[in-house]
């Protein structure tokens, strides 16, 4: 990429072909005329075309539309021929694709013949709108989902080499891989065994009614629950692992140790195991050891007869006589104190518990879940945790993944929490903006879907009734994630937002009577001051020299005499 930022774009001059007639109501990029849309409303388009047409024929029309978006831009490109070097203006078209807000592609390996009219390499794609849309729809799946922008990249190649060119990808964001990759090479190269050249054909909709009626009943019943199940919210790779452990746990009795950081939502993990296990309709207890006082978490557990202790009044039954029949989730179970440690581990054994000041045991039945964040073979070797007791807990050990393992979620996550929290303060909100989904998936997220869940509880709160969730409404006198990008002048051009700015002081300094001369005196001596005398240092201020500064106090010095 340019030099490296904007070489292409500055080389060609593309910001001067992006024009914004606001009196006509439009826009336009060189001959073409473009359109501003919500990111948004064309992922609601998407998800209409497949929901209605089933996912064969809607990827056709994306790969379509994009082809025409794709030989629409290689025009302009190929009118550029004789103002740089041929493969610069071949690389418009990723620039382009950046420049129009869908994709930042970057050429990683190609082989060209001018000649032949022959183009065999890869691209990779970051931000892609569609694979973030799909994901927001979707959930992670098992294929590539980018359709339209393979569409574009063939559209374009095809269109400037005049010889069919097909990309295809083999990564995608959309499918849990980290970035997207695409390969490209003349249709014919490919082997279409799979009817993957299908898509580049308009096919005849009215003669395949009844196999897009059956497969459109598969996508639905596919979509339905694909990403939510009860509490548990989730599709990327990660969740996937995590939530196939515990279900598979659900219908049996074994003990299960969920591991995992603050706020991951060990917790909703246990609950959901209770609720699908054949002890559902049997209590729940919960209980968290780190917030109860060693010297009162035994009596917590075990319960405590009258008179055992000085206040100890009534005979109390415990968490595990209460949990009788059903499950007891011990949480932080890493903080237990070594006495409690042990009546733990003998009540496992047995099967047995006895209550403090009690010589009579009881028998229960209970479906053990535990949690800790601490990494309990460490403490085991340090002394602070029995390692006969692990071994009891840790019989089906099930990790649970910080949320940054899990950015695809976030969107998923943040969808649900809104409906959440929209009915808790009565407000009925638009959505979540795109700005406002990148700001929370770029966030490094310590406090995991706890936070997660304050965050949007917060954005509710301040967030307009019937408007939309924005990103200033997420996080409290937090710097924007997101680049503030370009704005328009009054010309009608794009330009950095640091430039706009400039030039709006510019003009208000025009308008209130602008002295050259005294302006660049007093900045001169403002500079000089905050520099303490340095003239070194404030001549790299003013971005100048040291000569030339030390000539213009010169000057300032002689006229103020």
């Amino acid at each position: 990429m340019g030099t490296e930022k904007h070489g292409l774009v500055e080389q060609f001059n593309l910001r001067s072909r992006l024009r914004f007639d606001i009196d006509g109501g439009n826009i336009w990029l060189d001959e073409s005329r473009m359109l501003l849309l919500h990111a948004q409303a064309m992922g609601a388009l998407r998800t209409e075309l497949f929901r209605s047409l089933g996912v064969e024929r809607a990827r056709g029309l994306l790969v379509r539309m994009g082809f025409v978006s794709g030989q629409q831009d290689a025009d302009l490109a190929r009118k550029l021929f004789g103002n740089g070097e041929p493969y610069d203006v071949f690389r418009l078209g990723p620039e382009l694709h950046a420049f129009e807000g869908l994709v930042r592609a970057r050429i990683r390996d190609a082989k060209l013949d001018w000649e032949k009219g022959s183009f065999v390499g890869d691209v990779t794609w970051e931000n892609s709108w569609e694979a973030e849309s799909h994901i927001r729809e979707f959930g992670v799946g098992d294929d590539p989902v980018c359709w339209s922008l393979i569409g574009y990249a063939s559209g374009y190649v095809t269109r400037f080499f005049n010889r069919f060119v097909v990309f295809r990808e083999t990564h995608c964001v959309g499918k849990g891989d980290e970035q997207c990759v695409l390969v490209g090479k003349p249709a014919e190269d490919w082997d279409n065994a799979d009817g993957y050249l299908d898509y580049f054909r308009p096919g005849n909709i009215e003669g395949e009614l009844a196999e897009l009626r059956e497969e459109l009943a598969r996508l639905r019943a596919s979509l339905g629950g694909a990403c939510r199940r009860d509490d548990l919210i989730g599709n990327s790779p990660a969740f996937e692992a995590a939530f196939d452990l515990v279900r598979k746990a659900a219908g049996s009795t074994i003990n299960v140790l969920l591991l995992g950081e603050t706020g991951v939502g060990k917790e909703v993990f246990a609950r959901w195991l209770h609720a699908h296990s054949d002890r559902a309709d049997k209590p729940f207890i919960a209980i968290n050891c780190a917030a109860i006082p060693h010297d009162l978490i035994e009596a917590e557990l075990f319960g405590v007869q009258k008179g055992a202790y000085t206040g100890a009044q009534q005979s109390r039954a415990g968490r595990f006589e209460r949990a009788d029949g059903g499950t007891l989730f011990l949480d932080e179970v890493g903080d237990l104190s070594p006495a409690a440690q042990v009546k733990l581990l003998r009540v496992l054994q047995s099967g047995e518990v006895e209550r403090l000041g009690d010589d009579q045991t009881r028998k229960v039945n209970v479906r053990l879940v535990a949690a800790t964040n601490v990494n309990l073979p460490q403490a085991i070797r340090q002394g602070s945790f029995r390692a006969d007791l692990y071994y009891r807990l840790a019989t089906y050990p099930v990790a649970i993944p910080p949320l940054r393992d899990r950015r695809s979620d976030i969107p998923l996550l943040a969808q649900a929490l809104l409906g959440k929290y929209e009915a808790v303060y009565h407000k009925k909100l638009q959505g979540i903006t795109d700005r406002a989904i990148r700001a929370l998936v770029d966030y490094p997220w310590p406090g995991n879907v706890r936070e997660l869940e304050n965050v949007i509880e917060r954005g509710v709160l301040l967030a307009p009734p019937g408007g939309r969730l924005e990103e200033q409404h997420l996080f409290a006198g937090a710097e924007s994630v997101v680049p503030a990008g370009v704005e328009l002048d009054t010309g009608g051009h794009l330009c950095d937002a640091r430039e706009s700015s400039h030039n709006k002081l510019c003009e208000a300094l025009l308008k209130e009577g602008f002295n050259l001369e005294a302006h660049e005196a007093r900045l001169i001596e403002l500079a000089v001051q905050q520099a303490k005398g340095n003239l070194t240092h404030a001549a790299r201020a003013l971005g100048i020299t040291r000569r030339q500064l030390a000539y213009r106090l010169k000057q300032n010095t002689a006229a103020a005499e």
